[in-house]
């Protein structure tokens, strides 16, 4: 497949409130939209690493000018049969995993628009639904974060994620524990501390979580094989795999028992499913990460959720949870399996079978550029 041009946008999405986390806060989302095309096709894909290398080492507005001046320019023009081929014309660039992401999702869906099957069944899945999740970034009080978890709890959720931080760490978790003794928990600490921190972590062992997500560096998986070591609780890493080879090491090393993937973080989905079959074959259960992205790429992370490995409940959102008004449709609504869990489909269309709104991407646009063959 012939790739004939990229057209790039950093677009600001207003956040309905505000995004809690142990890195900080943010009010809107930075993201990028990418619409790659080949002869008469085009698909639409996006990565977003956020406004500020807080998440990561990356930043909108950096990935923007590496796809306009190195990225895309690499790919327009050329012969693309794979995504591994991708991947490789882009290996010469360290890092930026985030930026790649950008071009190997379009490919993706672009392949699939070009082969008129949906992205999931491309990628290799064998269902159309997965279950999601609940996630509660740091509340304003314990009694608003109480309120809503028995609210999710209410509609079915399968289990709950709560943001832990400095301040808002043990008291919240025995506070929650105390209302709902039973819930699937997990916290998610996104990097916010160190080794010297295991005592914290030994006690959060007495509360029965799923796991503690990414308790220790985003670049981690040294000292979290320690911690392993040292408490019940299943880690499960996140920022620290952006790459296969990471990975693997991980696996290696005995750093987690559970994996997060976003297809951003990772470098697309042709790692992403790579991951995917590495910790299936080392018995390691897997789950789909997002960031907040519009639609477009909240249905690249639901078509990968569908792969077999992925089997706890995925962090996808419904459009209106977090955007009054989502910046690309069809938006993304839970529905309900036949035990009222909440899920999501991928739809049964080529590609992923969405497109931001025109009129929305010209007012939440902050940049564009297009390369042309």
């Amino acid at each position: 497949m012939r790739i004939d041009s990229i057209h790039l946008y950093h677009v600001r999405m207003m956040l309905i409130e505000p995004w809690r986390t142990a890195y900080g806060e943010d009010a809107a989302i930075e993201s990028l939209l990418v619409r790659m095309t080949s002869g008469p096709y085009e698909a639409w894909a996006e990565t977003s690493p956020l406004a500020a290398p807080c998440y990561s080492p990356e930043f909108a507005a950096g990935a923007f000018a590496l796809l306009r001046d190195w990225f895309a320019p690499a790919i327009v023009g050329q012969e693309i049969d794979s995504g591994a081929a991708l991947q490789h014309r882009l290996g010469h660039f360290k890092g930026n995993p985030f930026a790649k992401a950008a071009l190997d999702n379009a490919w993706w869906v672009l392949e699939a628009v070009r082969q008129g099957v949906p992205l999931h069944c491309l990628l290799g899945a064998t269902r159309n639904r997965v279950a999601v999740g609940a996630d509660f970034g740091v509340a304003d009080s314990l009694d608003e974060l109480l309120r809503n978890i028995a609210a999710a709890v209410e509609q079915g959720f399968p289990r709950i994620k709560l943001k832990f931080r400095p301040g808002w760490d043990i008291p919240m978790l025995a506070a929650v524990r105390r209302e709902f003794p039973t819930t699937t928990v997990h916290i998610d600490c996104n990097s916010g501390y160190t080794l010297d921190d295991v005592d914290l972590f030994r006690r959060a062992d007495e509360f029965g979580l799923a796991m503690i997500e990414q308790p220790l560096a985003h670049d981690d998986v040294v000292d979290h094989a320690k911690l392993q070591a040292r408490i019940r609780t299943p880690i499960c890493l996140d920022e620290s795999i952006a790459s296969v080879a990471r990975a693997r090491q991980a696996i290696e090393l005995g750093s987690c028992r559970y994996v997060n993937v976003k297809p951003g973080r990772v470098g697309g989905l042709t790692n992403a499913v790579a991951i995917h079959d590495l910790c299936r074959n080392a018995g390691i259960p897997c789950w789909v990460g997002g960031m907040l992205e519009s639609a477009v790429g909240a249905r690249i992370c639901i078509a990968l959720a569908m792969l077999d490995n992925f089997t706890y409940p995925a962090d996808i959102f419904p459009s209106r949870r977090f955007y009054a008004d989502d910046l690309s449709g069809p938006e993304v609504d839970l529905v309900r399996d036949s035990a009222g869990v909440p899920s999501v489909l991928a739809l049964e269309t080529s590609g992923i079978g969405a497109a931001p709104h025109p009129d929305r991407l010209r007012a939440c646009t902050v940049a564009e550029a297009s390369v042309r063959a």
